[in-house]
């Protein structure tokens, strides 16, 4: 598909979602005066990262002082398993599925009873949260966006089981859409997982939002965040310090809110 041919896919897949022209307005207008957004910074922010940075591992030991902490491989071998199978019989390509035992065990570490994330895709991290928030019924709140162009709707979340549906919520509209009609139902959360609008200008908005969503002795997680410096401008102004995790040559940020 040529560059032409994908720009009008795109344009007439949002034409017959009304549900997400406000986004439609806000891409033409990012990508007519905004083009340099989503790599602004990239440079600063990848040495920054890596000087930080540890591993999955050694943040989960040095966040819940639990050096033998569960590993999903381990104690829910045969549904990430059957999540696997699912993924690679999908016709529709998203993204990979992250750090999960990282995930998890925060969602552990909090005892959440009410997470949030932006970005679903197949479900992998919505997998990861759900298995811990399960265990306390508790509801993971979830704002995401089809991949448009590429017809993905009815496969969006599809790695998560229908017997952890019952804990989540699903919201299907870009992000200034869908939080506040979550923040409507719940105001405060244990475990805020960003993963969705990767510009600079998408994520400074975001952090500033949901960072007064998490809870006292709650954790807030952006990841891909060596793509741009927002994260690491973000930390910066407001004097915040991160944990910086490595994972398959890409960096998360972490933040515990005291």
């Amino acid at each position: 598909m040529n560059k032409i041919t994908e720009v009008v896919k795109i344009f007439f897949a949002y034409l017959v979602r009304p549900h997400l022209y406000p986004e439609l307005g806000r891409k033409i207008i990012k990508n007519t005066f905004q083009r340099g957004s989503a790599t602004k910074g990239k440079e600063t922010a990848e040495k920054w990262c890596k000087e930080r940075s540890i591993s999955q591992e050694e943040a989960i030991q040095s966040i819940t002082g639990n050096l033998n902490y569960p590993k999903l491989n381990e104690n829910y071998s045969e549904i990430l398993q059957n999540a696997q199978k699912i993924e690679e019989n999908t016709p529709v390509k998203m993204g990979g599925a992250g750090a999960l035992d990282l995930i998890y065990n925060l969602c552990e570490f909090t005892q959440a009873q009410n997470a949030l994330e932006t970005g679903v895709a197949y479900g992998w991290s919505s997998l990861a949260a759900l298995l811990s928030l399960a265990k306390r019924n508790g509801t993971l709140y979830s704002s995401d966006m089809p991949y448009l162009g590429k017809d993905n709707d009815v496969y969006v979340g599809c790695v998560v089981p229908e017997n952890l549906r019952k804990n989540w919520k699903l919201f299907r509209f870009a992000d200034r859409e869908s939080l506040p009609k979550i923040f409507k139902e719940q105001s405060e959360f244990d475990f805020v997982h960003y993963d969705s609008d990767k510009s600079y200008n998408g994520r400074m908005w975001a952090y500033n939002v949901l960072w007064d969503k998490v809870k006292s002795g709650g954790v807030f997680m952006s990841d891909d965040i060596a793509d741009n410096a927002a994260f690491m401008d973000y930390c910066l102004q407001n004097k915040r310090e991160p944990i910086i995790v490595e994972f398959d040559g890409k960096y998360a940020g972490l933040i515990l809110k005291s």
